[in-house]
């Protein structure tokens, strides 16, 4: 996907509010070994190198786009590299903190991509991870509707953005049958207050928005941006616009 880092900063008070709630739930050692899953512009990576006494931090991205942001945040703990996730989960690296923040909804089987992650753990190495709940919030909800009724459907060659994001339950369970210890699982609603739905509609497409509209071309797209922005003034016809985000965190020792 083409991101663009103008659009997802213009939110950057709400996207990194989950991550001071991640950071709390890091166990701080001096000189950490530490990969940054889907590092977005690098802004987060920087900050989470600063709260780790003597880290090194490596931050990773398959966006060109956002890695030209990131630069800026370099020095010589911090580091950065085009790679996916899967290919991550797949280094022969070891390292003592995995983390991601808001990045491993777009892998799929988190069955599967976890126990890669945690394979490249150090003993007492820690996995965090926060991502979207995205079953449960109503704009990927909506986005889906939308994808399976035509003309879009088609257009969409049947395509519709399926989640690969598991239960608390389910992730709790990973964990554990992985060797995890001081496991902790949740769900927060971090909500946001937008002045009316143009703004959520923003929101949505520094994000959940661009797999489908980058599937869409000309007057389609145009289309299911004004439908999509239709549902969106129904579901939410009130302002101030309160969209309440629902985010999973994530924590284990290995």
């Amino acid at each position: 996907m083409a991101w663009n880092p103008d659009t997802y900063n213009k939110f950057k008070a709400e996207r990194f509010a989950p991550f001071y709630d991640l950071l709390a739930l890091v166990n701080i050692r001096p000189g950490l070994a530490v990969v940054d899953l889907g590092c977005g512009t690098g802004e987060l990576t920087r900050r989470l190198a600063d709260a780790l006494p003597g880290a090194r931090v490596l931050g990773i991205d398959t966006s060109a786009e956002m890695l030209s942001e990131a630069r800026v945040f370099a020095n010589e703990y911090v580091t950065f590299a085009q790679a996916s996730l899967e290919e991550q989960a797949e280094a022969a690296a070891t390292w003592d903190l995995v983390f991601s923040n808001a990045a491993i909804q777009w892998a799929e089987h988190h069955d599967v991509l976890l126990p890669r992650l945690i394979a490249t753990l150090r003993p007492e190495g820690q996995l965090v991870v926060q991502l979207p709940a995205q079953p449960h919030n109503a704009s990927n909800i909506l986005l889906n509707e939308l994808a399976a009724e035509e003309p879009f459907a088609t257009a969409l060659k049947g395509w519709k953005g399926r989640s690969s994001v598991l239960t608390t339950d389910a992730y709790a369970r990973l964990l554990f049958e992985n060797g995890g210890r001081g496991i902790t699982v949740y769900e927060k609603i971090y909500p946001l207050v937008l002045p009316d739905v143009a703004a959520l509609l923003e929101w949505v497409s520094g994000t959940a928005l661009l797999p489908f509209v980058e599937r869409l071309t000309g007057e389609t797209r145009r289309q299911f941006v004004a439908e999509y922005t239709r549902r969106l003034q129904v579901a939410f016809d009130k302002t101030p616009v309160f969209y309440p985000f629902k985010r999973i965190l994530m924590a284990a020792t290995f």
